[in-house]
């Protein structure tokens, strides 16, 4: 049976996707950084250590938002990436996506058995 959180199937949004689905994180347009994305655990690890001009790099154009409603098929923690404000900045935006994520792969995988 799957684990359904709000409608969604939990085990659907935390599955390991293939290199051409993951998240690729870039510190500008043509700036590659080499690391990427397979999973939502995947990308709070990252967004741990990414450097800042990649998480504002990705923020600011929506990127984060979109992978993660479109690809994850993760609606809600789409709508609450979309929440933070666009005057957050360096750690601090870090910090504020890194709580949203945080809490929402902890809520899908105590929905996982």
């Amino acid at each position: 049976m799957k684990a359904n959180v709000s409608g969604v199937d939990a085990s659907d949004i935390l599955r390991t996707l293939p290199p051409d689905q993951s998240f690729l994180f870039f510190e500008d347009i043509g700036k590659y950084t080499g690391r990427l994305a397979a999973n939502l655990a995947d990308f709070c690890e990252n967004m741990k250590t990414i450097d800042i001009a990649s998480v504002t790099f990705h923020f600011e154009r929506g990127d984060y938002e979109r992978w993660i409603r479109e690809t994850l098929h993760d609606a809600e923690l789409a709508r609450k990436l979309k929440r933070i404000k666009k005057s957050s900045s360096g750690e601090q935006l870090r910090n504020k996506i890194l709580r949203s994520v945080r809490k929402r792969l902890n809520e899908l995988q105590k929905n996982v058995t």
